[in-house]
């Protein structure tokens, strides 16, 4: 099926009814594997003891925090520019996803932290500006709850996404930018990871497979969204033949 196919929402719930239990299935696979990796093969590190295996669920976390606002703030230009059908409805899907996953990047590097730097939190830029990402997700579910109006509210989620896109880059380049405790750049990074590999093999299995969960997650909330839509346009067509039907 051609990409362009699914832009019809039809045809992307009879994609998603296919898909879904395919990328259940890998899914399943991918976190036993890694989660095998990151327990049992991957060796602690000589410094931080066995506390440094919460970097293979900190880091994916943080990863498709800021993937998640990047792809609304595509939607948001599908919105606001292309009118694509599936546009707003991809944003809206991708919003309370990408909302846990940042509160489970935060969580997770507070308890890699407190005993690492002596505390819970610090704010340097790094977490502020996760910080900052995690309060616009928020912001953004508001949003849809507050405008009754699903256009208006699209618009307006639109934008806002794609002005808060600028944190992406400051949360990106703040340990570069600024001197805080979070490391810099381990994995993408000029001139190569700094990691070992004992310890990459099993982190890059962690991304994909949560990668792979972020993607069913999704397109399972689209599912649910469309249906959703649909299910309130059959109510509003109820209503206005029993209001005309009344009519005198």
């Amino acid at each position: 099926m051609p990409l362009i196919d699914l832009a019809n929402p039809s045809r992307f719930l009879a994609f998603a009814e296919r898909a879904l239990p395919w990328l259940a299935g890998l899914t399943a696979a991918l976190l036993a594997v890694g989660l095998y990796l990151a327990l049992f093969v991957a060796p602690d590190d000589y410094q931080q003891g066995a506390t440094v295996k919460i970097m293979f669920l900190h880091v994916p976390f943080a990863w498709l925090s800021m993937m998640c606002w990047g792809l609304m703030s595509i939607a948001g230009l599908g919105t606001l520019v292309w009118r694509h059908p599936l546009a707003d409805v991809t944003a809206k899907a991708a919003a309370p996803i990408g909302a846990a996953f940042t509160f489970l990047c935060l969580l997770t590097g507070s308890l890699w932290g407190r005993p690492m730097w002596g505390t819970y939190w610090v704010w340097d830029a790094r977490l502020t500006s996760v910080l900052v990402l995690f309060l616009m997700y928020l912001g953004l579910l508001a949003l849809w709850r507050a405008v009754d109006d699903p256009s208006r509210a699209a618009r307006a989620a639109a934008i806002l996404t794609i002005v808060g896109a600028i944190n992406i880059p400051i949360i990106k380049f703040s340990v570069d930018w600024w001197n805080t405790l979070h490391q810099s750049a381990s994995v993408l990074r000029m001139g190569g990871p700094a990691i070992d590999p004992t310890i990459l093999r099993p982190l890059l299995v962690m991304a994909l497979a949560m990668t792979f969960l972020f993607a069913t997650l999704l397109i399972g909330a689209m599912r649910n969204e469309i249906l959703r839509r649909r299910v309130r346009d059959l109510e509003r067509q109820g209503v206005t033949r029993r209001s005309g039907a009344n009519t005198p």
